[in-house]
């Protein structure tokens, strides 16, 4: 699809953020929608199907953490937030929540639209069968992995873990919320599992594991599959 048919919801009460962000994205081809209350987010995210949510967190009469979950509890349509919190335990908050990517506020609009661009490429609503990253390949389906065409044996949890992160290739995933589904509710805390399983799958797959190209580490926030090889 080409970006000139995408449509975008901007939600924030900042006067100047909202002209400056519809704008930049207007001059780029994006059709833009906007809202200025959380209540007034949900109600034009229902009734225009946006395919991108730029969501700020502080805001009247229902929070962007709310609307974020809201939003996630029956979408899956990609969801940036736009914040002046930057604290690592505000972005890992929203981030477990489900959003997409986050950006401190201050930022460039260059970088905005470096983040709406990737986040809509892989925000297309396909379930990939098979992800490929570089000379990585795998085959979710199959639940099959190589590496240069050299077929890769993974214990389940290997698998699990990376199964986890290409199904949201490019998209940092927290410990927090990989320990819950690969691990279940139980385990939360238990950071030492995933250092341990990630540290066996960079054996397995990287070509140089003291320097991973494909599992990147998001220090203090998680783990993401690499999607710019």
């Amino acid at each position: 699809m080409s970006h000139s048919k995408q449509r975008i919801l901007l939600v924030d009460d900042d006067p100047g953020i909202m002209v400056a962000v519809k704008q930049a994205l207007t001059t780029h081809g994006y059709e833009m929608m906007t809202a200025t209350d959380g209540l007034e987010a949900l109600d034009a995210f229902e009734r225009e199907s946006p395919e991108l949510v730029l969501l700020d967190l502080v805001m009247p009469r229902c929070s962007g953490l709310e609307v974020c979950q809201r939003i996630r509890e029956y979408s899956a349509i990609p969801i940036i937030i736009l914040s002046i919190k930057g604290s690592e335990a505000d972005i890992v908050s929203v981030l477990d929540l489900g959003a997409d990517d986050y950006l401190v506020k201050p930022f460039r609009l260059a970088e905005l639209l470096a983040r709406v661009r990737a986040v809509l490429r892989r925000g297309t609503g396909l379930v990939a069968t098979k992800v490929v990253c570089g000379d990585l390949e795998i085959d979710i389906e199959m639940h099959k992995v190589s590496v240069a065409g050299r077929s890769v044996t993974l214990t389940p949890i290997e698998y699990a873990l990376l199964a986890q992160l290409a199904g949201n290739v490019g998209r940092v995933l927290t410990t927090r919320l990989l320990l819950q589904r690969v691990w279940g509710p139980q385990y939360n805390g238990a950071t030492d599992y995933i250092k341990g399983v990630v540290r066996r799958l960079r054996v397995k797959l990287e070509p140089d594991p003291a320097h991973p190209q494909y599992i990147i580490t998001e220090p203090h926030l998680g783990y993401r599959l690499n999607d710019a090889l």
